[in-house]
């Protein structure tokens, strides 16, 4: 008989036009939304920066929402709503003229696209897909979030310019429906069970005798499923949360500020955007470095070796009196969150496997969500209390180095649990 094609590349395609879309018109896009916002009403940065915070907060606070109902009802269905929604959230924005607005239409409308549509939803299609080479297919995935970020900064920044802040949210409203909705309902399916394949890197009788994963791997992968409870009790599960959360401490705060930032020691606008845009177009060679090197070397190992880059960056940041240090931040803050993005997850499904895993993820979510979000908040207070940057951005830097340390303590949880 004809082997059936494996469809997990196809699929693979269809989360990346999603998650694409995901970073390219909400996590890095309001940032850049933020000055001219900002002088049309006579807002200060710390009250814009309130919805930004409400965002995340809403995104990660309803996890293990997001977890349960992609558990029953598949993650395709959860994306595809969700961004709907996201995208009715962003056309409203152009019509925001009061800061309950900007909340609503953001950090309410926006947070629930996130929660159900992006993180959770496209690992977990992702590792229901893919087992030996789940870190190369986490570093395409991850890599097209890159990708939106390098495209879509410029180009936003361009069409409020010249038609207006108004304008650029219409925009971004009609191409999330292109690339987060249309091209998932096309190319996207749950898991190869429901077409009658199994994982890569499954041979069938893994796939039908109760084994979790292959064995003899060149890195370290369960052969188990843990349960949620079992999974909470290692004590690498918070290690990886802590790392995690201080990730997107850092992330929430530079695409917040950093284009503010730069405007401010004296960088033009269209310099600071394309800053940010190349940030996040050098995560790709972070996205795509730790999916290639994940299959060879333990994830620890990367976790200190990503997150110093990210702390040699917020140095070169705090130093940029010359354009050759916005370079450099660009460069190892790109790099370092680029192959962080991709660990993570990559982590998780190794540790835990793959059956319990949106659940576990949904509920770390709220956590990572509580120890992150309120750093676009504290970078603004204290710009207003001190009319300078420097403080918010040294705590980030004596942070990172911290987490690079304790990344080290990350090893792979002992089943001496009962698991599944």
């Amino acid at each position: 008989m004809k082997r059936q094609r494996f469809y997990g590349w196809t699929t693979l395609i269809g989360v990346m036009f999603t998650y694409a879309g995901m970073c390219g018109d909400l996590t890095y896009a309001y940032g850049l939304f933020l000055p001219s916002m900002a002088e049309t009403y006579q807002w200060s940065r710390s009250l814009l920066s309130g919805p930004y915070a409400a965002f995340i907060i809403v995104g990660g606070l309803l996890g293990p929402v997001a977890g349960m109902t992609i558990a029953r009802f598949g993650a395709r269905l959860n994306i595809m709503l969700s961004n709907i929604l996201a995208a009715a959230g962003l056309l409203g924005m152009s019509q925001a003229d009061s800061i309950w607005h900007v909340y609503f239409f953001f950090g309410l409308m926006g947070g629930i696209g996130i929660a159900f549509g992006e993180f959770i939803p496209v690992t977990t299609i992702i590792n229901h897909w893919f087992v030996s080479k789940r870190s190369l297919a986490m570093g395409l995935l991850f890599a097209s979030g890159g990708l939106g970020g390098l495209i879509m900064p410029p180009v936003i920044s361009w069409i409020i310019i010249t038609a207006g802040w108004r304008t650029a949210w219409v925009f971004l409203a009609g191409i999330h429906l292109v690339l987060s909705v249309l091209m998932c309902a096309v190319l996207v399916k749950n898991k190869p069970e429901d077409m009658g394949l199994t994982p890569e890197g499954y041979s069938r009788e893994q796939a039908h005798g109760g084994q979790s994963g292959p064995s003899h791997r060149p890195v370290y992968q369960t052969t188990v499923d843990w349960e949620i409870g079992a999974a909470l009790r290692t004590g690498v599960l918070w290690i990886i949360m802590g790392l995690f959360s201080m990730v997107i401490f850092v992330m929430n705060l530079l695409t917040t500020h950093q284009v503010a930032y730069l405007q401010d020691i004296g960088f033009s606008p269209m310099a600071s955007s394309a800053a940010l845009g190349l940030m996040l177009g050098m995560s790709i060679i972070g996205r795509l470095l730790c999916g290639i090197l994940g299959v060879r070397y333990e994830g620890r190992y990367l976790a200190m070796f990503f997150l110093t880059a990210i702390g040699l960056g917020v140095i070169a940041l705090m130093n940029a009196v010359d354009i050759v240090f916005v370079y450099a931040y660009s460069i190892l803050t790109g790099i370092g969150f680029g192959g962080m993005v991709v660990l993570i997850p990559n982590l998780l499904g190794a540790y835990f496997g793959r059956l319990h895993y949106p659940k576990i993820v949904g509920w770390m979510a709220p956590a990572v969500t509580l120890l992150s979000s309120f750093s676009p908040i504290l970078a603004g207070v204290l710009f207003d209390i001190t009319g300078t940057y420097f403080f918010p951005l040294a705590i980030t830097a004596v942070l990172l180095f911290l987490c690079a340390s304790a990344a080290h303590f990350a090893r792979p949880p002992l089943h001496t649990v009962n698991v599944k």
